[in-house]
């Protein structure tokens, strides 16, 4: 563009001006309020895009914020659902405490408390360890019981701890009675060597009343372990040996593969 239209355009600049600042009072603010409404959308665009862009900065600080609260609380119910887990193990230990205690509350044995420690891997062997030894008045061929039922004896001694043989193992034979009409009796032998709840029954007499269901105890002969203490119920029987004697299993009522503590019946 030359110059002579740069001075044209001044000059038609500046008469507008001229003519603006010469009008009404009352024509001139019209025509200012048309000249403002053709770029009032544009200033909108404008406020608009910065009130956006403040939002979402705005928007951008808090997210990291809780993002840090949203990590914050996942650690908090982590540590919430392990007290729980510890909250009922404790609920649990208490529960068989008191059936422990109240058990020897009921009955008038002379009986100590005692832990397991050790337990042998192998099934067949059957044996545990306690937390009791000679210097806690240990011997012996003790009776061991856990929940008011019979386990198995004290096999070995030392000064602070014990071995317990379970019920099953061919070391730990007892002399039993059915609780029915006949009073069968028979000794406890070792059990299977698969299913550590059963042991078997050899009854004595040829004509048995055994029925599945009935009571077993201990019947006092021996001189090991005292009369009544429960043993377990008859699962099944059978004839052996041409008819001669009954055998029978023996679903026991203590769970020997989950002992956490036991009662040890003192002389």
């Amino acid at each position: 563009m030359s110059k002579r239209s740069h001075y044209m355009v001044l000059g038609l600049v500046g008469l507008v001006v001229l003519v603006l600042t010469n009008l009404p009072s009352r024509t001139s603010t019209r025509l200012k309020l048309a000249i403002g409404s053709l770029f009032l959308p544009l200033i909108g665009l404008v406020s608009a895009a910065q009130q956006t862009a403040g939002n979402a900065a705005s928007a951008l600080a808090p997210r990291g914020e809780l993002i840090r609260q949203n990590e914050a609380l996942r650690h908090e119910n982590q540590q919430l659902r392990l007290q729980a887990i510890q909250a009922e193990e404790t609920a649990r230990e208490n529960e068989r405490l008191r059936q422990v205690i109240g058990w020897q509350k009921q009955n008038t044995w002379k009986a100590k408390l005692a832990r397991v420690i050790l337990r042998d891997p192998a099934n067949w062997w059957r044996t545990v360890q306690i937390d009791l030894g000679s210097r806690d008045g240990l011997r012996e061929n003790l009776p061991v019981l856990a929940n008011e039922s019979l386990v198995g004896r004290v096999s070995s001694v030392s000064l602070t701890h014990a071995q317990v043989v379970l019920l099953g193992d061919s070391n730990c034979k007892v002399a039993a009675r059915v609780d029915n009409e006949a009073h069968d009796s028979g000794i406890i032998g070792s059990g299977g060597p698969f299913d550590a709840s059963l042991v078997r029954l050899a009854c004595f007499s040829r004509t048995t009343t055994l029925k599945p269901g009935q009571n077993v105890l201990t019947s006092g002969d021996g001189g090991i372990f005292p009369k009544g203490i429960p043993i377990g119920k008859i699962v099944d029987f059978r004839a052996v040996e041409y008819g001669l004697f009954t055998e029978a299993r023996v679903k026991l009522a203590a769970n020997l593969g989950a002992l956490e503590e036991v009662w040890v019946m003192m002389p």
